[in-house]
């Protein structure tokens, strides 16, 4: 099964460390995005498995964008992400159409099983 993936992140470091883990297991990176509103327009044209989101974005943050996504784009898996941890997102994070990994335990093998069905 091909995985496809798109990293919305403001900063690139970040966003060249996650192509690697992705592309180290599986995945093929297509395209990514430094704000929400590029994250939006990406997924809508190129419909990944994935979408790897940084929570806090310049222009909006990724609760929004997955709210968004999950209308228009319901079979791309929106994984958010962030230097916080899940706790500190409380209910925001309860109602959210998306799955929540902290940067510090990103893996490859913790995306694939989400991808998969398995979170």
């Amino acid at each position: 099964m091909l995985r496809t993936a798109v990293i919305a992140d403001d900063h690139g470091g970040f966003r060249a460390m996650a192509r690697l883990l992705l592309e180290e297991a599986g995945f093929e990176v297509v395209g990514e995005a430094a704000d929400g509103a590029g994250a939006l327009s990406t997924v809508a044209a190129l419909r990944p498995s994935l979408l790897l989101l940084d929570v806090q974005l310049p222009d909006t943050d990724g609760f929004s964008v997955a709210a968004g996504l999950a209308q228009t784009t319901p079979d791309t898996v929106v994984v958010l992400t962030s230097v916080r941890s899940a706790a500190e997102f409380g209910d925001r994070l309860a109602s959210s159409p998306a799955a929540f990994i902290p940067k510090v335990e990103l893996s490859g093998d913790a995306l694939v099983t989400i991808v998969d069905g398995g979170e």
